[in-house]
């Protein structure tokens, strides 16, 4: 005879199944924009009921990563480049301000498996691959913010990235050049925070590094509109 504590967690680790399924498929764009979720066939396809299913998507409602609309239902969210900006220029906020009350806590081990990261990418640029990068990028930064005290403010910064981790595989496809100019400034950020520079400093510095990427992003934009189609493939 089962007890009902266990039967719990055998819900909840189906649950967790299911949001991790989903959440990967979203991510890595095998489900794109506007993808319809159906409970049914993905309760089939994992071997579960509904209900674990329906929880997973109400998770991932909340992170902005499905939608749900009357006679419609669950879909994957839609996207679009206001959207993209908007994302960045919020994660240059919050990410700069984790790393900035992050700062003063860090120790030299952290620093130095930073620079480590930050030297994995480096030698990523040889045989670039963003995707690689990218997920290196987000390693870096979470060394960074580990150890701020506002859990607020790392639960958005990581909402952000799974956003940002949607609205595109990586934005260092579009601008390779961009890749080279980030390992530089990461060393820089390390520096500046060994240095026992003001978090202020710090908080202004990370999210000068964000918005970066993201102007580089804008102008990549004015080239190829300007330019055609034709010279898209060039990033």
């Amino acid at each position: 005879m089962t007890t009902d504590a266990p039967a719990g967690r055998v819900a909840a680790s189906k649950s967790q199944l299911a949001y991790e399924w989903l959440h990967e498929r979203i991510v890595s764009h095998r489900f794109t924009p506007g993808y319809r979720l159906v409970l049914s066939q993905i309760a089939n396809e994992l071997n579960v009921s509904t209900v674990p299913v329906r929880e997973a998507i109400r998770r991932l409602e909340a992170e902005g990563l499905v939608t749900f609309e009357k006679n419609i239902g669950a879909q994957v969210a839609m996207v679009d480049e206001g959207e993209y900006v908007a994302t960045m220029q919020t994660l240059a906020v919050v990410e700069g301000a984790a790393t900035g009350f992050s700062a003063p806590l860090l120790t030299a081990d952290d620093l130095a498996g930073a620079r480590e990261v930050n030297q994995r990418m480096r030698e990523c640029l040889q045989h670039f691959d963003p995707r690689r990068f990218t997920e290196l990028n987000e390693e870096f930064h979470a060394v960074l913010f580990a150890r701020c005290p506002n859990e607020h403010i790392t639960d958005l910064v990581h909402r952000g990235w799974n956003r940002m981790r949607m609205l595109r595989g990586s934005t260092f496809s579009f601008v390779p050049g961009r890749a080279v100019e980030s390992v530089a400034e990461h060393e820089q950020l390390v520096a500046l925070i060994e240095d026992g520079s003001d978090p202020v400093e710090v908080e202004l510095a990370a999210r000068r590094h964000r918005t970066a990427t993201l102007d580089a992003f804008r102008q990549f934009q004015r080239d190829h509109d300007q330019h055609g189609p034709s010279h898209g493939g060039q990033a």
